[in-house]
């Protein structure tokens, strides 16, 4: 059944100032402060080094070739030409590379765990020891992937079945957050089942992914963790596995993510910043200063903040966007009770939805989880010229906690169409209102003289 006309009409209840508007100066900025990589002009062809696209033989070594004598040469461009390339094992950056992609190119990852050492990563927001990403950087500055080529996880037959057996280790590495083990001891791999990121670059500064299409990853798409100045642009995806989230900044900065066409099985863009204890701890590195501009947002959610986000989230600027498929939560802030840390300074400006569950959704009580020992602070959050077509479910939903309240929330310009719900706000204070329409606007009838 489908509803048509339910409508809630409000209106300001503390006024808006200037104030209020969507900061274009901050934005303007972070986007100046973002480094592009400085690239040496050195360049290699991997078929010049033995690579065959021929989708059967083993390309690594031509690869790990090209990256020897890029690092030989204090940098360099790798040139992968038309083909498919299948390497058994991760490729592993050095400084000052970029990975171009020529048109027609595709790399494709082989899916023995065996080919994948050991490294210094992150699953769930926990540091550990797991399996290297299939595209991994650690301590690195001046990096770039570019070209309109595609990246392959080549997942759907192999990684992915480590989805059903992974509940232990989840646990496991949750609880070493909790107990605070130290990290060098938190050794998964072999016997284990977190799969491994498609493209993770970790303590790296100047990095450029440009242009290229990724695909069927085996868990998140581009996890982008403990680094800075970072441009992410014209991307295509078509990544339909399970976690397949589009781009992960987590303890991360100064972030430009703009003109992407999303098509993950997850979410588009999943801010983090690390989960409980260890997070906390590192209150001195949240995700902030992320602008996320001009793309079109297809999977399971746009934009998510959270769940984990203990070191905190701030100065996140998301404008000038919309739909191009299904989605079903359009904006969605979560954290639980135990999270700890802080959501604030969140601008949402000009964005266009379609179908929906719910378009607009924050909770501070998120799947009931935590005992409500350290509740996340959640302020400070801008919502303006807002649209969407229907919302199955609920149009707005604002949670906070009974005992640390979600604060200072603003909708300006806000027109859902067609929702089953128009909207729920608990636990909340200093919620402000403007032009806010859910189902048909409401005619105001002239008195009867």
């Amino acid at each position: 059944m489908k509803y048509k006309f339910i409508l809630i009409l409000l209106f300001s209840l503390h006024g808006f100032s200037q104030e209020n508007t969507f900061p274009a100066d901050k934005v303007d900025a972070i986007v100046k402060r973002i480094q592009l990589p400085v690239i040496p002009s050195y360049k290699i062809e991997v078929t010049k080094l033995g690579a065959k696209g021929d989708s059967v033989s083993n390309a690594k070594p031509a690869f790990d070739k090209a990256m020897a004598l890029c690092k030989k040469n204090n940098g360099g461009t790798i040139i992968v030409p038309k083909g498919i390339y299948t390497l058994n094992g991760p490729i592993q950056f050095v400084s000052n590379v970029k990975l171009h992609l020529e048109d027609g190119a595709k790399i494709r990852f082989g899916s023995n765990p065996k080919d994948y050492p050991l490294v210094l990563t992150s699953w769930e927001g926990t540091m550990l020891y797991n399996y290297c990403p299939l595209i991994y950087g650690n301590n690195v500055e001046n990096i770039a992937i570019t070209g309109n080529g595609i990246i392959d996880g080549e997942a759907k037959n192999t990684w992915i079945k480590w989805k059903s057996l992974e509940k232990k280790d989840q646990l496991l590495s949750r609880d070493m957050n909790h107990k605070n083990t130290p990290i060098k001891e938190r050794i998964f791999g072999e016997g284990h089942y977190l799969r491994p990121h498609l493209i993770q670059f970790i303590n790296s500064k100047n990095i450029l992914i440009e242009n290229v299409q990724i695909e069927d990853s085996p868990f998140w798409c581009i996890h982008l963790l403990k680094s800075k100045s970072i441009t992410v642009r014209g991307l295509k995806y078509s990544a339909h596995n399970n976690n397949n989230d589009g781009v992960d900044p987590e303890y991360s900065s100064d972030i430009l993510i703009e003109n992407v066409l999303f098509d993950n099985a997850d979410d588009n863009v999943a801010i983090k910043a690390g989960r409980d204890d260890e997070g906390r701890s590192n209150s001195d590195t949240p995700s902030e200063n992320i602008v996320i501009r001009n793309c079109e947002f297809k999977g399971l959610h746009a934009i998510v903040i959270g769940s984990e986000m203990s070191a905190g989230v701030r100065n996140v600027f998301v404008e000038n966007s919309k739909f191009r498929g299904y989605l079903k939560r359009g904006l969605f802030i979560k954290t639980n009770s135990d999270r700890g840390g802080y959501i604030k300074d969140i601008y949402f400006n000009n964005l266009a939805f379609g179908k929906v569950e719910d378009c607009l959704y924050i909770t501070a009580n998120y799947h009931g989880e935590g005992s409500g020992l350290n509740p996340s602070k959640v302020s400070d959050i801008s919502f303006s010229n807002i649209s969407c077509i229907e919302a199955t479910n609920t149009g707005i939903v604002i949670e906070g906690f009974p005992d640390k309240k979600v604060t200072d929330i603003k909708l300006d310009n806000i027109n859902i169409q067609s929702a089953k719900n128009g909207m729920t706000v608990t636990n909340s204070e200093n919620v402000t209102i403007n032009e806010v329409i859910v189902g048909q606007k409401a005619t105001i009838p002239t008195a009867v003289k």
